[in-house]
């Protein structure tokens, strides 16, 4: 506002000038920019403490997380599972341990459905009624712990249908649970070697069997993008789902391989004895013809229902006289030729049984 300058006559015909200015401009600029900045000081406060807040919170979170996301980001190598490197694709969802204790029922024995040399499964049923079945892996194991690294960084990156499904995962302090699909037939060993069946699986079921299980160690030694040595391949780690169909489980010994490993050597030989190959057995040297000798082995007790792998034979009985006893045929052949004394006399099994008969 500029200056205003006006005068007045008075009765003594004095004149009187008045003289009005602009208020001070660095006062009322001032004023008027508190107004202003006030407001604005105080939502950026605001956000401030919110955004600090967060932080805080997220970082407790991932520090208290800290030793439980690491087993998720694994890398690959050829010595083993779980190399400190980032592989954000090979996370799982947690669980929270409160929602499997509710699952379980605080892990009745009523619902136990198999026991193992690192824990016992459970069936559970989770909120919203999806039935799964949970591993309970040991709490005073080393290799429980090895295997639960294993099965969650390897069975995260593969996908087929006849390899079970890991769902999820579940740490809480020193309980490690792994979690995965409920199949309903359970252990192919409990029903081959079951005398109290009221049926016997048909011969076309045994062969549905046959060829599930030679696909999943197909796709384990050649179609996957990683090369992968089972190493405890066994009837009762073959499980049916509703339709017959078998998945392998139990990764907890796996092992990959290079691009261009062949096999690989261990001083500490794990597995069943009676499904190792004899060069795994007696030298440890395994390879993806190891897991081709104990699928002769299974294919055989397959077909003849007969614990061939168990040191408890029928007294009087060769080893094979089950199956020479029983049926003859393709898969009994085949069966022979992977079980020869040395696997490097049959390096594509898979791909010979998973044929037509």
């Amino acid at each position: 506002m500029g200056v205003l300058l006006y005068s007045t006559a008075g009765a003594d015909s004095q004149e009187t000038l008045y003289l009005r200015v602009a208020g001070m401009p660095g006062k009322r600029t001032k004023t008027n920019t508190m107004r202003i900045m006030l407001p604005i000081l105080a939502a950026v406060i605001v956000l401030t403490s919110i955004l600090l807040i967060w932080v805080c919170k997220f970082r407790g979170r991932e520090i208290n997380l800290e030793n439980r996301t690491t087993i998720f980001h694994g890398g690959f190598t050829s010595g083993g599972l779980g190399e400190e490197k980032t592989s954000n694709d090979s996370e799982l969802p947690f669980l929270k341990f409160q929602d499997i204790l509710v699952a379980t029922d605080n892990f009745s024995n009523v619902f136990m459905i198999g026991q193992g040399g690192f824990g016992k499964v459970y069936k559970g049923t989770l909120e919203g009624g999806q039935e799964v079945a949970i591993k309970r892996l040991s709490r005073d194991s080393d290799q429980g712990t090895q295997e639960f690294r294993n099965e969650v960084v390897l069975i995260a990156k593969l996908q087929h249908r006849n390899l079970v499904r890991l769902l999820g995962c579940c740490i809480d302090g020193d309980e490690k649970l792994l979690i995965y699909e409920y199949l309903p037939n359970k252990s192919l060993d409990a029903i081959i070697f079951n005398c109290a069946r009221n049926a016997p699986l048909d011969w076309a079921t045994r062969f549905k069997i046959i060829k599930g299980v030679a696909r999943g160690l197909l796709y384990l030694h050649h179609d996957s993008r990683l090369t992968i040595i089972h190493r405890d391949l066994k009837a009762s780690n073959v499980l049916l789902d509703a339709e017959m169909r078998p998945k392998i489980a139990d990764f907890g010994m796996a092992r990959i391989f290079g691009d261009n490993q062949e096999n690989a050597n261990t001083k500490r030989v794990v597995g069943t004895y009676g499904y190792m190959a004899p060069e795994y057995a007696m030298e440890g040297i395994f390879s993806v013809k190891s897991d081709v000798y104990s699928f002769g082995v299974l294919l055989l007790e397959i077909v003849s229902g007969i614990k061939i792998s168990s040191v408890d034979r029928i007294p009087g009985m060769e080893p094979l006289d089950g199956w020479k006893r029983g049926r003859s045929g393709r898969q009994v052949y085949c069966g022979y030729l992977l079980t020869r004394r040395s696997f490097t006399l049959h390096p594509h099994g898979a791909f010979v049984c998973a044929g037509k008969p």
